[in-house]
């Protein structure tokens, strides 16, 4: 697998000095490459000059958070992708996120679900063509994402299969499906062809992968016996110095 480190969560709301700055100390930690939330607000040029300087990669950002299921923003979906995929080839990025959304008191699920297939079938041809993939996030609705609409493997993968692109995938964040569901491994194992990107942290408060009830240095290692070789991004509230907690992150990787 290849690492990176998420700067947006490790930190929160700081200025473009300190995610520059951030870059370094990823760097300096052992990470593969560094990701991030929202490039609208950042200096686009700033970055890929940093990260060309360090010889980091950036694995992934959002692209605007526009509902996936909600009626009427297909066509928002599709402009703000084209705007993200621009940036993602300016800086080497191979993949964006995209969220499903909340859930609507007047639209029913059936609803919601098929707006966001139809939602992904227009976006494939346009992320094919560019040669960038989209992960779909599911999280949790029981601690941080009270009525997000898409949190469960099961329907999560079951959208995936049903688009049926090699460009479309899940982010599987192993803190968000431990909250939902557990039996992480197992999910993984039974739909690795279908994840493009994963995301580890704590469980429970979202701190260190250090420490929690789970053990990343034995997950890590069965991610590489599955043979997963994509992106695992730390994503991860920071109880301590970013750097002393990166480094202690990178003992566990194999």
């Amino acid at each position: 697998m290849n690492y990176s480190a998420c700067l947006d969560l490790l930190y929160f709301r700081q200025p473009m000095d300190v995610f520059l700055n951030g870059m370094q100390v990823a760097k300096d930690a052992g990470m593969d490459g560094i990701e991030f939330w929202s490039w609208w607000d950042k200096d686009i040029d700033a970055i890929a000059a940093q990260k060309n300087a360090l010889g980091l990669e950036i694995s992934t950002f959002l692209t605007k958070p526009v509902s996936l299921g909600e009626p009427g923003k297909r066509e928002e979906f599709l402009e703000e992708l084209e705007k993200s995929i621009a940036v993602a080839k300016r800086l080497g990025c191979p993949s964006l996120i995209a969220q499903a959304g909340y859930v609507q008191p007047f639209l029913s699920q059936s609803t919601f679900k098929r707006n966001m297939l139809e939602t992904l079938l227009a976006a494939a041809p346009i992320l094919e063509n560019a040669g960038i993939t989209l992960v779909v996030e599911p999280l949790n609705t029981k601690v941080d994402h009270g009525g997000y609409f898409l949190s469960t493997s099961e329907d999560s993968f079951g959208l995936i299969e049903r688009v049926g692109s090699p460009n479309i995938k899940v982010l599987f964040d192993i803190y968000h499906q431990q909250i939902t569901e557990g039996n992480v491994l197992n999910n993984i194992r039974d739909h690795l062809g279908y994840i493009g990107h994963m995301h580890a942290a704590a469980n429970p408060g979202r701190g260190e992968i250090t420490g929690g009830e789970l053990d990343y240095r034995s997950i890590f290692a069965a991610l590489d016996a599955m043979g997963y070789h994509g992106w695992m991004g730390l994503e991860y509230r920071p109880t301590k110095d970013v750097s002393e907690g990166l480094v202690e992150a990178r003992k566990l990787f194999a």
